[in-house]
């Protein structure tokens, strides 16, 4: 297996810092495709055993048999486990799934698009930007009155989505702003700047609130897949789906991208459609996501250096299904170690993602020069 790495030369008018020797992002590998190919349906069976054990595990114990006849309303099935795997597990299952594959899917993007290996909804500032429309949102419902948005629940689940999404964009675009004129360390440090400021914002808005809706922002502040129920799925679902079709469908400028803005405008490729139809959808997965799960950190970042180095390309025809299946996996994972019958709670879902993105932070910083010297 033989991985090569290639100059990105991009001009002054790209998104990013106009560097002819940067080098951040793999460009071309060789594995045999046979060998690629058969990792997909790897990662297919362990989503399915994650899922059994998702199902399966926690206070309660429910083995296969009572699963099954749970999930099917077979004769003999337990009503308690019933209402445990339908309104609890089976909820906090699929808003793992879904959520890690659009966070995953997200952060890859974004790493091509800012040419920056660090890039992710968090590092960049997006979650902290998604954290921001939805403390106003929540601050709205103070003044306006709790009972108000009560009664028309699809139009609160819609107000947070849209929060979450006003700020996300809004970010995002400052950050393209910036990117024209600083370098890929400097970009990373405005954004976890702009992420803290956000931060601080946060804390003077939810000073105007009640005491009570404070402590549901707190809740969901803490990051959680369990937060999420079935009347939350038709807005989160058809979102994340434009979101990974509109991904999908950008595989190919994308790999264009890896070589800068100029190469793929000798391929005659429309670079702007192609920069706001990406970014577009990257907020389109990583707002949502947020709005209903919290804001959950690293799974952006690390998610796509692990389908990197899992499958050994940089093809984006091959990366956005790996790591929407590895985002999904690694997040059922997390979310299944926090919710296994620990005699103490103290567990988050961050705490968990941290120790498995921390180490792969710095396995990137290490391993690329430019970061490790600080040379911009």
């Amino acid at each position: 297996m033989e991985v090569k790495y290639q100059a990105q030369k991009q001009s002054n008018k790209g998104i990013g810092p106009a560097k002819e020797t940067d080098a951040v992002l793999p460009v071309t590998v060789r594995l045999p495709a046979r060998a690629r190919m058969f990792l997909f349906p790897i990662l297919i069976i362990g989503i399915l055993i994650l899922i059994l054990l998702e199902l399966g595990v926690g206070t309660v114990a429910i083995d296969f048999k009572g699963i099954i006849a749970a999930l099917f309303g077979l004769e003999g099935a337990d009503p308690t486990h019933s209402t445990i795997i339908k309104e609890l597990r089976m909820p906090r299952t699929i808003a793992a799934g879904i959520g890690g594959a659009a966070l995953g899917t997200a952060g890859l993007q974004l790493q091509t698009m800012f040419r920056n290996p660090l890039a992710g909804p968090w590092a960049l500032g997006l979650t902290a930007g998604a954290q921001l429309g939805v403390a106003l949102v929540v601050t709205t419902a103070a003044v306006v009155g709790s009972s108000f948005l009560e009664n028309l629940e699809i139009l609160s689940n819609l107000g947070i989505v849209a929060g979450a999404m006003l700020g996300c964009l809004l970010v995002l675009l400052l950050m393209v702003f910036v990117a024209r004129y600083v370098s890929t360390i400097t970009l990373l440090i405005f954004g976890l700047m702009l992420g803290y400021f956000s931060l601080g914002l946060i804390s003077a808005i939810l000073h105007f609130t009640n005491q009570s809706q404070a402590k549901v922002f707190a809740g969901w502040n803490d990051g959680s897949f369990a937060g999420v129920y079935w009347e939350h799925f038709p807005v989160l679902i058809p979102l994340t789906i434009i979101g990974l079709i509109s991904g999908w469908l950008m595989a190919k400028p994308l790999n264009a991208f890896l070589l800068g803005e100029n190469y793929a405008r000798a391929l005659g490729m429309s670079v702007k459609r192609t920069r706001i139809v990406t970014l577009g959808s990257a907020v389109l997965l990583a707002a949502p996501t947020t709005a209903y799960c919290g804001p959950v950190l690293f799974l952006g970042l690390i998610v796509p250096h692990l389908a990197r180095g899992l499958f050994s390309t940089s093809d984006h025809r091959i990366l956005i299904p790996a790591v929407m299946l590895l985002g999904c996996l690694v997040a059922m994972a997390a979310d299944l170690f926090v919710h296994l019958p620990w005699e103490r709670h103290f567990l988050h879902l961050n705490a968990v993602n941290a120790l498995i993105g921390a180490p792969v932070v710095m396995w990137v910083l290490l391993r690329n020069r430019k970061m490790r010297t600080f040379e911009l």
